[in-house]
């Protein structure tokens, strides 16, 4: 349904509660879509984040994360794929605190991205800006998303991480 089919009355009747039963811990439907966002980027953060917790930094770390990213878009969570892609295309062009808090964790992964890329890129033997392997890596992930979900491609996810490790000067898996 996406983060705009997210209303107290469809959580209500999916839970088999009252409105006023759902309202109360949300308080209103945009804080409801705020709590799911969060709740979204924490599942992202415990599949992908998480798990580089104690590698130190550089092609090891980069390479895991991918592989860590690739498994969340493939076995993901959410119906349609990745919660927060699928917010940030509904809520790209509507100003308001829904899409700030978007354009926050977006831009939050965007800076993540371009760190374990700058403290890996000594031990590759091409060097590309930061920012340009961030775009590439996000415009992969979204791409791969596509085909793993709308085209329902069993190849989609090996691809994706061979085109992402290719992207940063990683050698395949």
């Amino acid at each position: 349904m996406g983060l705009e089919g997210l209303t107290i009355g469809s959580l209500a009747d999916g839970l088999g509660m009252s409105k006023s039963g759902v309202l109360g811990p949300f308080g209103s439907r945009e804080q409801l879509q705020a709590a799911a966002l969060r709740h979204a980027g924490g599942i992202f953060r415990t599949t992908v984040v998480d798990p580089l917790d104690g590698v130190p930094p550089g092609a090891d770390r980069l390479a895991r994360l991918i592989d860590a990213w690739i498994g969340y878009l493939a076995e993901c969570p959410f119906p349609g794929g990745c919660f927060v892609t699928a917010a940030s295309t509904e809520l790209d062009g509507r100003p308001g605190p829904l899409r700030d808090q978007v354009r926050t964790a977006v831009t939050a992964w965007r800076t993540q991205l371009t760190d374990e890329y700058r403290a890996a890129r000594s031990e590759f033997t091409t060097h590309r800006p930061p920012d340009e392997v961030a775009t590439t890596l996000i415009g992969l992930a979204m791409a791969i998303n596509q085909e793993i979900q709308l085209l329902e491609d069993p190849g989609a996810a090996a691809r994706g991480r061979a085109a992402m490790r290719a992207a940063v000067g990683l050698p395949p898996d």
